[in-house]
Protein backbone atom coordinates (compact mmCIF):
# COMPACT_ATOMS: atom_id res chain seq x y z
CA UNK A 1 0.00 0.00 0.00
CA UNK A 2 1.17 3.54 -0.79
CA UNK A 3 2.16 5.12 2.53
CA UNK A 4 0.69 8.44 1.33
CA UNK A 5 -2.75 6.83 1.38
CA UNK A 6 -2.36 6.13 5.09
CA UNK A 7 -1.10 9.68 5.72
CA UNK A 8 -4.09 11.12 3.87
CA UNK A 9 -6.51 8.87 5.73
CA UNK A 10 -5.11 10.03 9.09
CA UNK A 11 -5.25 13.69 8.07
CA UNK A 12 -8.95 13.38 7.21
CA UNK A 13 -9.68 11.35 10.34
CA UNK A 14 -8.02 13.88 12.66
CA UNK A 15 -9.39 17.02 11.02
CA UNK A 16 -12.85 15.62 10.26
CA UNK A 17 -12.79 17.35 6.91
CA UNK A 18 -11.51 16.66 3.41
CA UNK A 19 -10.94 20.40 2.92
CA UNK A 20 -8.91 20.77 6.14
CA UNK A 21 -6.89 17.64 5.28
CA UNK A 22 -6.11 19.06 1.84
CA UNK A 23 -4.83 22.29 3.39
CA UNK A 24 -2.75 20.38 5.92
CA UNK A 25 -1.19 18.15 3.24
CA UNK A 26 -0.83 20.95 0.66
CA UNK A 27 -2.99 19.06 -1.80
CA UNK A 28 -6.20 19.81 -3.68
CA UNK A 29 -9.45 18.49 -2.27
CA UNK A 30 -9.80 16.42 -5.43
CA UNK A 31 -6.44 14.73 -4.78
CA UNK A 32 -7.43 13.93 -1.19
CA UNK A 33 -10.76 12.46 -2.33
CA UNK A 34 -9.00 10.36 -4.97
CA UNK A 35 -6.57 8.94 -2.41
CA UNK A 36 -9.38 8.00 -0.03
CA UNK A 37 -11.32 6.35 -2.85
CA UNK A 38 -8.23 4.33 -3.79
CA UNK A 39 -7.74 3.26 -0.18
CA UNK A 40 -11.41 2.26 0.17
CA UNK A 41 -11.15 0.20 -3.02
CA UNK A 42 -8.02 -1.57 -1.73
CA UNK A 43 -9.70 -2.36 1.58
CA UNK A 44 -13.11 -3.00 0.01
CA UNK A 45 -14.71 -0.93 2.76
CA UNK A 46 -16.16 2.56 3.11
CA UNK A 47 -13.98 4.43 5.60
CA UNK A 48 -15.77 7.80 5.91
CA UNK A 49 -19.32 9.04 6.03
CA UNK A 50 -19.36 12.35 4.17
CA UNK A 51 -21.93 15.06 4.86
CA UNK A 52 -22.22 18.84 5.03
CA UNK A 53 -20.60 18.86 8.47
CA UNK A 54 -17.46 17.14 7.16
CA UNK A 55 -16.37 13.51 7.37
CA UNK A 56 -16.53 10.98 10.18
CA UNK A 57 -15.14 7.49 10.41
CA UNK A 58 -17.26 4.44 9.75
CA UNK A 59 -16.78 1.40 12.03
CA UNK A 60 -14.36 0.03 9.40
CA UNK A 61 -12.52 3.36 9.42
CA UNK A 62 -12.23 3.27 13.21
CA UNK A 63 -10.70 -0.22 13.00
CA UNK A 64 -8.26 0.81 10.29
CA UNK A 65 -7.07 3.97 12.10
CA UNK A 66 -4.70 2.28 14.53
CA UNK A 67 -3.17 0.24 11.72
CA UNK A 68 -2.68 3.38 9.63
CA UNK A 69 -0.90 5.06 12.56
CA UNK A 70 1.37 2.04 12.98
CA UNK A 71 2.11 1.87 9.24
CA UNK A 72 3.20 5.51 9.08
CA UNK A 73 5.27 5.28 12.25
CA UNK A 74 7.06 2.12 11.12
CA UNK A 75 7.76 3.62 7.71
CA UNK A 76 9.27 6.77 9.22
CA UNK A 77 11.40 4.73 11.61
CA UNK A 78 12.62 2.54 8.74
CA UNK A 79 13.37 5.52 6.50
CA UNK A 80 15.35 7.26 9.23
CA UNK A 81 17.23 4.10 10.22
CA UNK A 82 18.32 3.32 6.68
CA UNK A 83 19.75 6.83 6.23
CA UNK A 84 21.75 6.81 9.49
CA UNK A 85 25.43 7.85 9.44
CA UNK A 86 27.80 4.92 9.82
CA UNK A 87 28.73 5.81 13.42
CA UNK A 88 25.12 6.09 14.66
CA UNK A 89 22.94 3.27 15.97
CA UNK A 90 19.62 5.12 15.86
CA UNK A 91 17.99 8.49 15.22
CA UNK A 92 15.48 10.65 17.06
CA UNK A 93 13.44 13.52 15.64
CA UNK A 94 12.22 15.94 18.29
CA UNK A 95 10.25 19.15 17.93
CA UNK A 96 9.50 21.87 20.43
CA UNK A 97 7.68 25.15 20.71
CA UNK A 98 10.01 28.13 20.38
CA UNK A 99 9.69 29.16 24.01
CA UNK A 100 10.79 25.75 25.38
CA UNK A 101 14.13 25.71 23.58
CA UNK A 102 16.02 27.94 25.98
CA UNK A 103 17.15 26.56 28.29
CA UNK A 104 15.18 23.28 28.51
CA UNK A 105 15.79 21.77 25.07
CA UNK A 106 19.18 23.45 24.69
CA UNK A 107 20.28 21.57 27.83
CA UNK A 108 18.73 18.39 26.45
CA UNK A 109 20.75 18.70 23.22
CA UNK A 110 23.95 19.01 25.26
CA UNK A 111 22.99 15.95 27.31
CA UNK A 112 22.29 13.96 24.16
CA UNK A 113 25.65 14.85 22.60
CA UNK A 114 27.58 13.73 25.67
CA UNK A 115 25.48 10.86 27.03
CA UNK A 116 24.04 9.39 23.80
CA UNK A 117 26.66 10.00 21.09
CA UNK A 118 25.40 6.94 19.17
CA UNK A 119 22.00 8.58 18.52
CA UNK A 120 21.59 11.01 15.62
CA UNK A 121 19.33 13.97 16.46
CA UNK A 122 17.09 16.13 14.32
CA UNK A 123 15.64 19.09 16.23
CA UNK A 124 12.81 21.28 14.93
CA UNK A 125 10.75 24.29 16.01
CA UNK A 126 7.03 24.66 15.24
CA UNK A 127 3.65 25.55 16.72
CA UNK A 128 2.26 23.16 19.32
CA UNK A 129 -0.71 22.05 17.23
CA UNK A 130 1.44 21.19 14.24
CA UNK A 131 4.00 19.37 16.39
CA UNK A 132 1.32 17.15 17.93
CA UNK A 133 -0.13 16.49 14.46
CA UNK A 134 3.29 15.36 13.26
CA UNK A 135 3.66 12.96 16.18
CA UNK A 136 0.30 11.51 15.15
CA UNK A 137 1.47 11.27 11.55
CA UNK A 138 4.68 9.54 12.59
CA UNK A 139 6.96 12.18 11.04
CA UNK A 140 8.08 13.29 14.51
CA UNK A 141 9.16 10.95 17.30
CA UNK A 142 8.45 13.29 20.16
CA UNK A 143 7.17 16.84 20.76
CA UNK A 144 7.80 19.08 23.76
CA UNK A 145 4.97 21.55 24.20
CA UNK A 146 3.00 23.50 26.77
CA UNK A 147 -0.54 22.30 27.56
CA UNK A 148 -0.86 19.90 24.60
CA UNK A 149 -4.26 19.00 23.17
CA UNK A 150 -5.43 15.56 24.24
CA UNK A 151 -5.43 13.08 21.35
CA UNK A 152 -6.18 9.37 21.29
CA UNK A 153 -3.13 7.20 20.69
CA UNK A 154 -0.72 9.72 22.21
CA UNK A 155 0.98 9.86 25.61
CA UNK A 156 1.37 13.27 27.28
CA UNK A 157 4.12 12.90 29.87
CA UNK A 158 4.51 15.77 32.34
CA UNK A 159 8.07 17.07 32.35
CA UNK A 160 7.74 20.19 34.43
CA UNK A 161 5.04 22.09 36.27
CA UNK A 162 5.81 25.78 36.17
CA UNK A 163 3.98 28.95 37.17
CA UNK A 164 3.28 32.12 35.25
CA UNK A 165 3.72 35.09 37.58
CA UNK A 166 3.10 38.78 37.12
CA UNK A 167 6.18 41.00 37.34
CA UNK A 168 6.68 44.72 36.89
CA UNK A 169 9.56 47.12 36.39
CA UNK A 170 8.10 49.50 39.01
CA UNK A 171 10.13 49.33 42.25
CA UNK A 172 6.96 49.63 44.34
CA UNK A 173 5.45 46.61 42.61
CA UNK A 174 2.58 48.56 41.09
CA UNK A 175 0.97 47.92 37.70
CA UNK A 176 0.21 50.70 35.22
CA UNK A 177 -2.53 49.41 32.86
CA UNK A 178 -1.26 51.68 30.08
CA UNK A 179 2.12 49.89 30.03
CA UNK A 180 0.83 46.36 30.64
CA UNK A 181 2.11 43.76 28.17
CA UNK A 182 -0.20 40.86 27.44
CA UNK A 183 1.87 37.76 26.69
CA UNK A 184 -0.09 35.10 24.82
CA UNK A 185 0.59 31.85 26.67
CA UNK A 186 -2.20 29.95 24.92
CA UNK A 187 -5.96 29.51 25.07
CA UNK A 188 -6.12 28.25 28.66
CA UNK A 189 -4.08 31.21 29.91
CA UNK A 190 -6.23 33.65 27.94
CA UNK A 191 -9.41 32.29 29.51
CA UNK A 192 -7.99 32.28 33.05
CA UNK A 193 -6.47 35.74 32.60
CA UNK A 194 -9.80 37.14 31.37
CA UNK A 195 -11.64 35.63 34.32
CA UNK A 196 -9.12 36.73 36.98
CA UNK A 197 -8.11 40.20 35.78
CA UNK A 198 -10.50 41.36 33.04
CA UNK A 199 -9.33 44.96 33.44
CA UNK A 200 -5.96 43.98 31.92
CA UNK A 201 -7.29 41.84 29.07
CA UNK A 202 -7.33 44.58 26.40
CA UNK A 203 -3.83 46.11 26.62
CA UNK A 204 -2.12 48.35 24.10
CA UNK A 205 0.67 45.79 23.62
CA UNK A 206 0.25 42.05 23.03
CA UNK A 207 3.15 39.73 22.21
CA UNK A 208 2.90 36.03 21.40
CA UNK A 209 6.50 35.09 22.32
CA UNK A 210 7.59 35.17 25.95
CA UNK A 211 11.34 35.87 25.44
CA UNK A 212 10.55 38.76 23.08
CA UNK A 213 8.03 40.20 25.54
CA UNK A 214 10.56 39.98 28.40
CA UNK A 215 13.24 41.76 26.35
CA UNK A 216 10.71 44.47 25.49
CA UNK A 217 9.65 44.88 29.13
CA UNK A 218 13.25 45.15 30.35
CA UNK A 219 13.95 47.78 27.70
CA UNK A 220 10.92 50.08 28.01
CA UNK A 221 9.36 49.10 31.36
CA UNK A 222 5.91 47.83 32.20
CA UNK A 223 4.48 44.61 33.54
CA UNK A 224 3.27 41.22 32.34
CA UNK A 225 3.11 37.49 33.00
CA UNK A 226 6.20 35.33 32.58
CA UNK A 227 7.48 31.90 33.57
CA UNK A 228 8.81 32.11 37.10
CA UNK A 229 12.06 30.36 36.19
CA UNK A 230 12.76 32.97 33.51
CA UNK A 231 11.68 36.01 35.52
CA UNK A 232 13.28 35.11 38.87
CA UNK A 233 16.89 36.06 37.97
CA UNK A 234 15.69 39.56 37.07
CA UNK A 235 13.70 39.75 40.30
CA UNK A 236 16.80 38.68 42.24
CA UNK A 237 18.94 41.43 40.73
CA UNK A 238 16.27 44.09 41.28
CA UNK A 239 15.42 44.80 37.66
CA UNK A 240 11.94 43.34 38.05
CA UNK A 241 9.55 42.99 40.99
CA UNK A 242 6.74 40.56 41.78
CA UNK A 243 3.28 42.11 41.81
CA UNK A 244 1.80 41.46 45.24
CA UNK A 245 -1.52 39.70 45.31
CA UNK A 246 -1.51 39.01 41.57
CA UNK A 247 -2.99 35.62 40.59
CA UNK A 248 -0.62 32.92 39.42
CA UNK A 249 -1.34 30.49 36.59
CA UNK A 250 -0.12 26.95 36.02
CA UNK A 251 1.94 26.33 32.90
CA UNK A 252 3.04 22.73 32.42
CA UNK A 253 5.47 21.30 29.89
CA UNK A 254 4.80 17.87 28.38
CA UNK A 255 6.58 15.35 26.20
CA UNK A 256 4.15 13.94 23.62
CA UNK A 257 4.81 10.64 21.83
CA UNK A 258 2.93 7.70 20.34
CA UNK A 259 1.36 5.36 22.88
CA UNK A 260 2.69 2.26 21.10
CA UNK A 261 6.28 3.49 21.09
CA UNK A 262 8.36 1.76 23.77
CA UNK A 263 11.92 1.35 22.46
CA UNK A 264 15.23 1.98 24.21
CA UNK A 265 16.06 5.08 22.16
CA UNK A 266 12.87 6.87 23.17
CA UNK A 267 13.45 5.86 26.81
CA UNK A 268 16.93 7.43 26.75
CA UNK A 269 15.57 10.61 25.16
CA UNK A 270 12.86 10.90 27.80
CA UNK A 271 15.46 10.40 30.53
CA UNK A 272 17.46 13.31 29.15
CA UNK A 273 14.36 15.51 29.00
CA UNK A 274 13.51 14.73 32.62
CA UNK A 275 17.06 15.57 33.71
CA UNK A 276 17.02 18.81 31.72
CA UNK A 277 13.68 19.76 33.28
CA UNK A 278 14.83 19.02 36.83
CA UNK A 279 18.11 20.83 36.14
CA UNK A 280 16.25 24.08 35.62
CA UNK A 281 15.01 23.88 39.19
CA UNK A 282 18.21 22.48 40.76
CA UNK A 283 21.08 23.56 38.54
CA UNK A 284 23.72 22.76 41.13
CA UNK A 285 22.67 19.11 41.21
CA UNK A 286 21.83 18.65 37.55
CA UNK A 287 23.51 16.08 35.38
CA UNK A 288 22.73 18.40 32.51
CA UNK A 289 24.78 21.20 34.01
CA UNK A 290 27.66 18.80 34.58
CA UNK A 291 27.37 17.79 30.93
CA UNK A 292 27.49 21.44 29.91
CA UNK A 293 30.70 21.91 31.89
CA UNK A 294 32.26 18.85 30.29
CA UNK A 295 31.34 20.09 26.82
CA UNK A 296 32.82 23.51 27.62
CA UNK A 297 36.08 21.93 28.74
CA UNK A 298 36.19 19.78 25.64
CA UNK A 299 35.65 22.77 23.33
CA UNK A 300 38.39 24.86 25.01
CA UNK A 301 40.99 22.09 25.28
CA UNK A 302 44.17 22.65 23.23
CA UNK A 303 44.30 20.77 19.94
Amino acid sequence: MDINLARTFLAVAESGSFIAAAERLHLTQTAVSARIRTLEMELDRVLFIRNKAGARLTPAGERFKRYAETLVQIWERARQHVSLPADKADKITLGGELSVWHPLLADWLIWMRLECPDIAVRAEVDAATRLVERVEEGTLDLAVVYSPPQRSGLVCELLMEEKLVQVTSSPDGSVDPTSYIFVDWGNAFQANHQAAIPELSSPATSISLGPLALTFLLSVGGSGYFRIGTAQPFVDDGRLHRVRGAPEFSYSTHAVYAAGRADETLARVREGLRLAASGREKPGLSTVVESRKRLSKRSTAPR
